[in-house]
């Protein structure tokens, strides 16, 4: 009698376990049906590749994970205290396939990893340009306390906390900062994170697929305006960039040093501000500002590849 209630305790819990992993799932799959969770929602060419991956490896580790979780529970259950029944010898020495076994099976879930994620990882390059057919669309980042400046040097504008780039093109970002801490650049729907620092440059490469708008942030906490340090990404058609670059165009702001010199005073919650006749300059002139500094070779190698 002992002994049937000892398995039924066991083969319950088990099953009480893998209905709460069920149920949570479940949970879950409800909380975010509907909803736009970036990650798992990509509106670009980088973020599919992203996304593929981080599932492609999720699933491969679950693949260990849970059988690994079962065993140990097994384990524990089987050589508790009170089952007088389990035998347990500590000098006990397993065969040499045993522990073949036991390192084959983590050594070829790394080496199926690396033969996946090596290459995508070249592939995916933030500096590597993106195979198109329409022009790249350049535009120059500088991340202030706490907020964005876009500068559009071929159309000659800027905005502050608002971009829109055309679909199917891709968009190389070149990133800067000036007066403040380290900012991570991120538009998750459409890419990884890069980084932006004084004196240097870093590029990354996007290219979004789908028209709509899309959030992007600081993803590092870089002070106290780092919660509303947020701007609108939003991606059209060829058409409707075209006459929003002429809109902007016409606006009566201009950015010039004065106008420049109010955008580094540091300020939360900043609104989309929309600047016309943009200095060509202005990206070059931040760079030259720290050199001395450590940033000269950055910006060197800036006006080299230009």
């Amino acid at each position: 009698m002992t002994k049937r209630k000892n398995k039924f305790s066991q083969g319950g819990t088990v099953w009480l376990i893998l209905l709460g992993l069920i149920g949570l799932g479940l949970l879950v799959a409800l909380l975010l049906r509907g909803k736009d969770v970036a990650l798992f929602m990509p509106k670009g060419l980088i973020a599919r590749e992203q996304h593929s991956l981080m599932i492609f490896s999720v699933a491969l580790m679950l693949a260990v994970a849970i059988p690994t979780l079962i065993l140990f529970y097994s384990f524990a259950w089987r050589y508790r205290e009170s089952n007088k029944r389990a035998a347990y010898d500590p000098h006990a020495r397993h065969g040499k396939f045993f522990v073949f076994g036991l390192w084959l099976i983590p050594s070829v879930i790394v080496l199926i990893l690396a033969s996946v994620m090596w290459p995508a990882t070249h592939k995916l390059e933030p500096h590597k340009p993106i195979v198109g057919d329409a022009e790249t669309l350049t535009i120059q980042v500088v991340a202030m306390r706490w907020k964005w400046l876009f500068i559009y040097p071929k159309q000659s504008i800027a905005t502050v906390n608002f971009i829109q780039v055309p679909t199917g093109t891709q968009v190389q970002f070149e990133l800067t900062a000036d007066e403040a801490p380290m900012s991570s650049f991120w538009i998750p729907h459409l890419g990884g994170q890069l980084y932006a620092m004084t004196g240097h440059t870093n590029r990354l490469n996007l290219m979004a697929d789908t028209e709509g708008d899309y959030t992007g942030s600081s993803a590092e906490i870089n002070g106290a305006g780092f919660a509303g340090m947020k701007f609108t990404a939003r991606a059209t058609s060829t058409e409707d960039f075209n006459r929003w670059v002429q809109g902007v165009q016409r606006s009566s702001n201009m950015l010039d040093s004065d106008a420049y010199k109010r955008l580094l005073t540091p300020s939360k919650n900043n609104p989309v501000v929309y600047y016309s006749a943009a200095q060509t300059e202005l990206y070059d002139t931040v760079l030259m500002k720290y050199i001395g500094s450590g940033g000269g070779e950055s910006h060197n190698n800036h006006t080299e590849q230009e």
